[in-house]
């Protein structure tokens, strides 16, 4: 499968992309956009020979049209996936509408539990004792789109928010090359009687499967 990668900051996701799915299995991570330019993740993919696209907002007249833009590159590289990875941008229904079904998140909380941003400060104010990493299809809402794969992890007593980031970092450089690699071998479906519902089979093939 070729996939894109989104990302806005340092890329600590995409690197675990890079490491794990990249060359693999015949997965290829073919292009790393973001919407700025010194963003540390672009500097991973060069070091990867990916190539790299930047579209910054204030490049553009909306969001509608940096959105196509980034489509049209997408497109051009023959992306079959698009994984967000600390894409920090909303993405248009038009764009959604050109990769359907093929666009997916990573998202610090259990969802639908604290959507959004400042999501691991949110669940620290509402005193939470399980915390987690979730990763799902996007749709039009914000972080609202069928879950597939979701971890949990207590932590009692957290010092901090940048504590609780330590350890979901952990989780998520598992996860979501564990999901990517479930996608690529045709193991995630979404149930056509449930469309909330995602089925996942158990593939050995994926990075991190038991």
């Amino acid at each position: 499968m070729k996939l894109a990668v989104l990302a806005s900051g340092t890329g600590t996701n995409l690197q675990a992309l890079l490491d794990q799915v990249h060359g693999r299995g015949g997965n290829e991570i073919v292009g790393v956009a973001s919407d700025k330019a010194a963003a540390p993740a672009l500097d991973r993919a060069r070091a990867a020979g990916v190539p790299v696209g930047v579209f910054p907002t204030a490049d553009f007249s909306d969001r509608p049209a940096r959105d196509a833009a980034l489509a049209d590159w997408l497109e051009g590289q023959d992306v079959e996936l698009v994984v967000l990875a600390g894409y920090m941008q909303l993405l248009s229904s038009a764009f959604l509408a050109r990769f359907p079904s093929r666009v997916i998140n990573v998202h610090p909380a259990l969802l639908p539990a604290f959507p959004g941003l400042q999501a691991i400060q949110q669940a620290l104010d509402y005193g939470v004792k399980v915390f987690g990493v979730t990763v799902h299809f996007v749709d039009d809402g914000v972080d609202s789109g069928p879950i597939i794969l979701q971890r949990a992890v207590e932590i009692p007593g957290p010092e901090s928010a940048q504590e609780v980031e330590e350890r979901l970092h952990q989780i998520e450089h598992e996860l979501l090359p564990q999901a990517v690699g479930l996608i690529a071998a045709g193991a995630v479906t979404i149930d056509p009687a449930n469309p909330r519902r995602v089925l996942v089979e158990e593939h050995q093939g994926a990075p991190g499967a038991s």
